[in-house]
């Protein structure tokens, strides 16, 4: 029944597209360029509808069960609702924070998911308490926000969050999370459909419909898929979404280091630096998905691996990282501690 889901759902999205192409240019979600972005065409920019739309079909056809699905829903329901006014009509950050706020609000209580401990090396478990709540609604709203800000390329936020949604499928058909298996199995697929019509040349764009609602589900997922690890809980998402995570804590070190406000927008994003680089926009895109996949693996390795094994793959996994940010310029072209301490050794 999963494998019909699936196909049913990859089906959806490629019929449901087209209709929303359709439907962006009648009602003016169209996305205009600037001097920020790398098209130079008007694009309709609600595509987060389809994948929506082929999601929810396919969900629906299987209706996995979980004590959190309802409140999950719901959250959807809203970030989906508020991406689409931002699609349509712009709205302001701080009206796009509270519409994320509200929907982590409800995953917390109505979906009761929280993050209610970290296992630590050596350490053993590290309860929360009352900061479960606070924290788990920043993981949301983090994740939430770290797909948005990659969603700079064609077919980048879509192949990057199917990959991570590939790896979450993987890793909790390893713990037995049959739930998180049949969602991210069908929202994987949904957004794989939608790539047909959004990989370069894209011929529509996701817009915050479809980033906000992938980064939302996927923070949500991997919150429920490996809330309760044996390991260290909260290091396997992060690592598995590694490269939204990576460019969105880089994007902040670069402002910081600018003395710009944390929330400006700028061109120094990981597919950015790709680009100055030398790399095509296809070529780019391509390697982010290599990364992203890199991430996924590392992540599924970490798992099966020894406290010692996992804090080797940590430490390689942060030099390489480091590496790879000073010699792109992704926290600045003057930002390069490692590289320089390199060279002192050299000499």
């Amino acid at each position: 029944m999963l494998f019909l889901a699936l196909a049913v759902a990859f089906v959806a999205a490629i019929i449901l597209t087209p209709l929303v192409i359709r439907l962006a240019f009648r009602i003016g979600a169209v996305d205009h360029p600037n001097y920020r972005k790398v098209h130079a065409a008007v694009m309709p920019r609600i595509g987060g509808l389809a994948i929506f739309g082929a999601f929810l079909i396919g969900y629906l056809l299987l209706r996995p069960e979980d004590e959190h699905a309802t409140g999950i829903l719901v959250g959807a329901l809203i970030i989906i609702l508020v991406g689409f006014l931002d699609d349509m009509f712009e709205i302001t950050a701080k009206a796009k924070l509270a519409g994320q706020l509200v929907a982590a609000i409800v995953v917390v209580t109505w979906g009761g998911l929280q993050i209610e401990f970290i296992n630590l090396p050596f350490l053993g478990q590290f309860d929360f308490g009352y900061l479960s709540i606070p924290i788990t609604i920043l993981w949301i709203i983090g994740i939430t926000n770290a797909i948005n800000l990659i969603d700079g390329l064609d077919g980048l936020a879509a192949g990057v969050s199917t990959i991570a949604l590939v790896t979450i499928t993987a890793m909790a058909l390893i713990m037995g999370n049959v739930f998180v298996v049949a969602t991210a199995a069908i929202l994987a697929a949904s957004s794989f459909g939608f790539l047909f019509y959004n990989f370069h040349p894209a011929k529509i764009f996701m817009g915050d419909t479809g980033s906000l609602f992938l980064g939302f589900m996927i923070s949500v997922l991997a919150m429920l898929g490996f809330k309760n690890v044996a390991v260290v809980s909260l290091i396997i998402p992060v690592i598995m979404l590694g490269v939204p995570i990576s460019d969105t804590f880089f994007a902040i070190v670069r402002r910081i280091r600018m003395k710009q406000p944390i929330s400006a927008p700028d061109k120094s994003h990981l597919h950015h630096c790709l680009l100055r680089t030398g790399f095509s926009h296809r070529q780019t895109v391509l390697i982010i998905y290599g990364i992203a996949i890199l991430f996924g693996v590392a992540a599924i390795l970490f798992s099966q691996a020894t406290i010692w094994g996992a804090i080797m793959l940590i430490l390689v996994m942060l030099i390489a990282i480091e590496l790879f940010v000073e010699l792109i310029g992704l926290a600045g072209s003057n930002y390069r501690p490692l590289l320089n301490l390199v060279r002192l050794i050299g000499k």
